[in-house]
């Protein structure tokens, strides 16, 4: 039986203050993030205070968990999940 396809969809709403918070989780479950995609605005002369950074996870339902219960902890963070089943 092939592995869920995990993907979290998470809104950053204050960008600039939080970015390094929500980087630090990242890098703690690097070894869990098959895919990452982090979309913001970006003009010449600034970058947008918001943006949604799109996670595919692996390990399951408990590396899942944890890593949403910990983003979920940092004010100004919104997880969606979104997961796929074989069947």
């Amino acid at each position: 039986m092939k592995a869920d396809h995990i993907i979290l969809g998470i809104h950053v709403t204050n960008r600039l203050q939080k970015a390094a918070e929500v980087q630090k989780l990242f890098t703690e479950f690097g070894g869990h993030i098959k895919t990452r995609l982090g979309l913001h605005e970006v003009a010449e002369n600034a970058c947008a205070g918001e943006g949604v950074v799109l996670l595919e996870l692996i390990g399951g339902d408990a590396v899942r968990k944890a890593l949403v219960e910990k983003l979920g902890a940092i004010e100004g963070i919104e997880v969606q999940e979104m997961v796929f089943s074989h069947k």
